[in-house]
C-alpha cells in the first residue's frame, strides 16, 4: 500500500470514528460505482448521509474543501443517485452531503472540520 493510501485510509477510519461518536450510524464505506466512490455513506436519525472525506498535508494549493469542485459533485450527486436506486430502502429517507476537511495537527493526529449539508443536491 502506498503512504498516500496508507494516510487515505487512516483519515477515513479517523473521520468514521469521530461520525459514530457524534451518534451517526454505519451505512456502508467507499461505496463505488461507475460514476465514481462514496467514502461514507452514515445515518443520522432519518437522514442519509454521504460523506467526502478530505485531506490535505497543508493549504499550499487550496484547502480540502475547495477542492471540491463542481464537477466533483456532479460525480458525488451521480453517484448518490445510484447508491440510493440499487438501495430502494433509503429511497424515502431525507439525503444530504457533508464534508470532513482533515488537515495534520500534532505528530499522529489530525485537524478535523465537519462541515454538514456542504452543498445542494
Amino acid at each position: 500500500m502506498t503512504k498516500s493510501l496508507s494516510i487515505g485510509k487512516t483519515v477515513e477510519r479517523y473521520a468514521l470514528n469521530y461520525l459514530k461518536k457524534a451518534g451517526l450510524s454505519t451505512i456502508t464505506q467507499n461505496w463505488s460505482c461507475r460514476f465514481g466512490e462514496i467514502d461514507l455513506i452514515m445515518l443520522e436519525h432519518e437522514t442519509v448521509v454521504f460523506v467526502e472525506v478530505r485531506y490535505r498535508k497543508s493549504n499550499y494549493f487550496g484547502g480540502a474543501l475547495e477542492s471540491i469542485d463542481q464537477h466533483k459533485r456532479r460525480k458525488l450527486l451521480k453517484t448518490a443517485e445510484s447508491f440510493l436506486n440499487e438501495n430502494p430502502n433509503w429511497l424515502e429517507h431525507a439525503c444530504r452531503f457533508d464534508v470532513i476537511t482533515v488537515q495534520p495537527s500534532q505528530p499522529e493526529t489530525f485537524k478535523l472540520d465537519w462541515i454538514q449539508d456542504a452543498f445542494e443536491s
